[in-house]
């Protein structure tokens, strides 16, 4: 599936969307669906060629993310943040594909499932011969992560960033803060650390709808000014 026939729209138990990304030397397929009663959104990540692949928060209905796994060998299973909505089946998932648990070590109190790796800014994760680099994204938890999958530049129309939020970034505005502290915090996180990739890189974030960095650029201004 191209990226034009992609919308990012998934609904909780319903069908789970693909997209095929060029990634340098491989194809990487994306593979989005909502688990649970949050819409909390899943994503599978599989280098094409080598069947390897890596899973963005097992959030929740475990069953449903090992059917869509399939024969895909996964490696890691990268949680985003510590909050509960997003690793109910975490264990439940490692088991079944004996992948190494991941995530930043600020949120380890929060994540009752031990990590085998854990990562900061700057890391990052590989399966197969495709990869995503790991930015700390203060704000929403101390711990907070986003991953970027980046685009090939190899060809004559260089292929696009993919970026994954967790809570850090929806449509619209920064997740959740507990204070303005943290509102703060987050709001640099965004400035500093993603709003650094151009305006072309595709968001998929924990819950909802997909968007395009390009699209929320223009509104920072506007969500520092509405505060937490």
């Amino acid at each position: 599936m191209q990226a034009s026939d992609y919308t990012g729209h998934v609904t909780p138990g319903g069908p789970p969307r693909h997209r095929s990304i060029d990634h340098g030397p491989t194809t990487v397929t994306v593979t989005k669906l909502s688990v649970g009663p949050m819409d909390n959104n899943c994503y599978v990540l599989t280098d094409v060629d080598a069947g390897t692949g890596l899973v963005i928060d097992a959030a929740n209905d475990a069953e449903r993310i090992i059917a869509v796994i399939g024969d895909v060998r996964i490696t890691a299973i990268v949680t985003t943040h510590g909050h509960q909505d997003h690793w109910q089946a975490l264990a439940e998932v490692a088991r079944a594909t004996d992948a190494t648990v991941v995530h930043h070590r600020a949120d380890a109190a929060r994540i009752p499932i031990t990590a085998g790796r854990t990562v900061d800014h700057g890391d990052t994760v590989t399966f197969g011969a495709a990869r995503v680099d790991v930015r700390h994204t203060p704000g929403h938890t101390d711990g907070s992560i986003c991953l970027v999958l980046p685009g090939t530049t190899s060809s004559a129309t260089p292929a696009a960033t993919h970026l994954f939020t967790g809570d850090t970034l929806f449509p619209g505005g920064p997740g959740r803060t507990q204070d303005g502290t943290q509102f703060d915090l987050i709001m640099r996180s965004l400035r500093e650390r993603l709003f650094t990739l151009p305006d072309d890189t595709w968001v998929y974030p924990g819950h909802g709808d997909d968007t395009m960095l390009g699209r929320e650029r223009g509104q920072l201004d506007q969500w520092q000014a509405r505060g937490w």
